[in-house]
């Protein structure tokens, strides 16, 4: 019968107007039909009458007959409640809200890599999913749970997904390094766990692994030097870790991605109260831009200036990440008043705009139209889907083929709602789902 040699690919005309691509990649055999995507099964594990028609029924049912891998229970979600079980125990980042003082936490650069759990055996993806490490690759690692990423160089995301997710244990690792993070079952705080990781390290002398660099944040203009140094050599940003803090399962404010950000101007036009701890004070200001841009600040404050907070038309300085394609600050934090400088606005106000995902390019979240994405890797078929109307935001997702689970939040006002669209859309993107 004839077959595909690694890396080629045919065409197979089907039931479609267009033929199916089948395709051999590191071992994996895959069809473009649906037959093929919407199984439930490992990638490596699925087969269609196409592949069977190609390389014949006995060479199909022999590659298809391996036992699938055995995965960790997690003991906790990642917080987004959104079917995420079954992968390895792992501490998930959140985001800097621009206004917690990090001196004195450890700081490291955020690597454009694949997350890999060492169980002591092998590598787990975030998902659970066996990564096909060979055993040159693995050799010296202890056999203890690591916690790392799977790495080449900065800006070469998408070639380390292409060798990790092989099955064929190719020479191809051989571009690739696991640098490691943490410990997770190690004792102590995160300086212990420092310090056993280098003691590993040094005693085992792994040729593929190495300890990641971290070194303590001495104040917020060292922070700005060192992710300006870092982004500049290509680099994603920077991750804070709490001083003491202990390996938490799920995702934790122990833990925090940095990406570059901003100071900028904004005049007061109005005060939206409080709601939970802070009812009976400020909850946000209502802010615009000189362009004439709307949004609202709900972060950064004392408590003394959400009793006492600027008064209508008092011109605030505020910090923030980027700006959306539609000129909205996203996370923006309040810092402080100017009373040196006020600003005038020159446009009238536009119609508040939503904010659409980071490095995605597709329309924003907002005005009702539902966003897709999908996850395949391992037997992780999933699909994601977000939709946002005025301040309703509605999540949707499940095993691709099914009609899923859904959940719908309510927040102050549509800025808001749009800044948690772009937030969950980034750590979406971040696990690896594409947009489709």
């Amino acid at each position: 019968m004839p077959d595909l040699a690694d890396g080629e690919s045919v065409e197979m005309k089907g039931s479609a107007a267009t033929p199916y691509v089948l395709k051999n990649t590191g071992g994996v055999y895959s069809c473009s039909c649906p037959a093929w995507r919407n199984q439930s099964t490992p990638i490596e594990r699925r087969s269609c009458k196409h592949l069977r028609k190609l390389r014949g029924d006995a060479a199909e049912k022999e590659r298809c007959g391996s036992a699938e891998p055995q995965r960790p229970t997690r003991t906790a979600s990642s917080g987004d409640g959104e079917d995420d079980a079954g992968g390895p125990p792992l501490l998930l980042a959140e985001r800097w809200d621009n206004a917690a003082d990090l001196t004195d936490w450890w700081m490291s650069e955020k690597l454009d890599g694949v997350r890999a759990y060492w169980d002591g055996q092998q590598f787990l993806s975030r998902q659970g999913n066996l990564f096909h490490a060979p055993d040159w690759f693995v050799a010296g690692l202890p056999e203890v749970p690591l916690d790392g990423e799977l790495w080449l160089d900065r800006k070469r995301f998408q070639r380390t997904v292409s060798i990790v997710r092989r099955q064929d244990k190719s020479e191809l690792w051989k571009e690739l390094r696991f640098l490691i993070f943490d410990a997770p079952q190690a004792e102590g705080g995160f300086e212990e766990r420092l310090k056993f990781l280098q003691d590993a390290v040094a005693k085992h002398a792994p040729k593929f692994a190495q300890q990641h660099a971290h070194e303590r944040c001495r104040g917020l203009e060292a922070l700005k030097a060192e992710l300006a140094r870092v982004e500049a050599l290509g680099g994603e940003g920077l991750m804070l870790r709490e001083p003491g803090s202990k390996y938490a399962v799920g995702r934790s404010s122990t833990l925090l991605k940095i990406k570059t950000f901003h100071d900028a101007e904004a005049i007061v036009v109005g005060h939206q109260a409080g709601a939970g701890k802070h009812v009976g004070r400020l909850g946000a200001l209502l802010v615009r831009l000189p362009d004439g841009t709307n949004f609202s600040v709900g972060t950064g404050f004392s408590d003394k200036e959400r009793a006492t907070p600027p008064d209508v038309g008092a011109t605030v300085t505020f910090r923030y990440q980027e700006l959306s394609d539609a000129g909205v600050p996203r996370f923006p934090s309040y810092v402080g008043v100017r009373l040196d400088k006020a600003i005038q606005v020159t446009k009238a106000a536009p119609k508040p705009a939503t904010v659409p995902a980071p490095n995605v390019s597709a329309t924003p979240a907002g005005g009702g139209k539902p966003r897709y994405f999908e996850l395949s890797e391992g037997s992780s078929n999933k699909f994601w889907e977000i939709s946002q109307q005025a301040s309703t935001m509605t999540t949707r997702w499940g095993r691709i083929g099914s009609a899923g689970q859904s959940k719908t939040k309510t927040f102050p006002d549509a800025a808001a709602a749009a800044n948690a669209a772009a937030r969950i859309i980034e750590e979406k993107v971040d696990e690896g789902y594409v947009e489709k």
